[in-house]
C-alpha cells in the first residue's frame, strides 16, 4: 500500500503528464490552425501587426468589438453590427460571412467544416497583441 506522501507525488506527476500532454495538443492545434489560416485567412488578413493586409490584422480579435481596428475602413454594416468576436462568432463568420452580416466587404469565406474553424481559432487566440 502506498504512503500517504508517496499516493500526493504519484497524483502530481499524472497531473503533470497530463497537463504537459494537453498543452502538446494545443500547441498542434496551433500549428495546424496557422496551416488553415495560411490557406483561408492570410490572402486578406495579417497575423502580424508589422505587417499590411488589405483587411483588419487579425492579431487580439477574439474579444475585439466588430468594425473597431483602428485606422481599418470598415463598411457601414461592419461599422454597426453591434456584437464582439468571440469564438462562436469568428466561427459563424467562417461558414458565411454574407449571411451574417449582410453588407459587409469581405467576400464570401466558406470555412465550414467544424473541425477547421476550430483549428483557425485555436490559431487567432495565440495571436494575443504584444503589449
Amino acid at each position: 500500500m502506498l504512503s500517504r506522501s508517496a499516493a500526493s507525488l504519484a497524483t502530481l506527476v499524472a497531473v503533470t503528464v497530463l497537463a504537459a500532454g494537453v498543452a502538446r495538443a494545443e500547441e498542434g492545434y496551433i500549428k495546424a490552425g496557422k496551416v488553415l489560416f495560411e490557406t483561408h485567412c492570410r490572402i486578406c488578413h495579417a497575423d502580424d501587426l508589422a505587417k499590411k493586409s488589405y483587411g483588419p490584422p487579425l492579431v487580439g480579435v477574439i474579444g475585439r468589438k466588430a468594425g473597431s481596428y483602428p485606422g481599418f475602413t470598415y463598411s457601414d454594416a461592419m461599422k454597426g453590427a453591434g456584437f464582439t468576436w468571440t469564438e462562436h462568432a469568428v466561427k459563424a463568420w467562417m461558414a458565411d460571412n454574407t449571411t451574417m452580416l449582410p453588407g459587409t466587404k469581405m467576400r464570401h469565406v466558406g470555412v465550414t467544416d467544424p473541425g477547421e474553424q476550430e483549428l483557425i481559432v485555436s490559431y487567432l487566440k495565440s495571436l494575443a497583441p504584444k503589449n
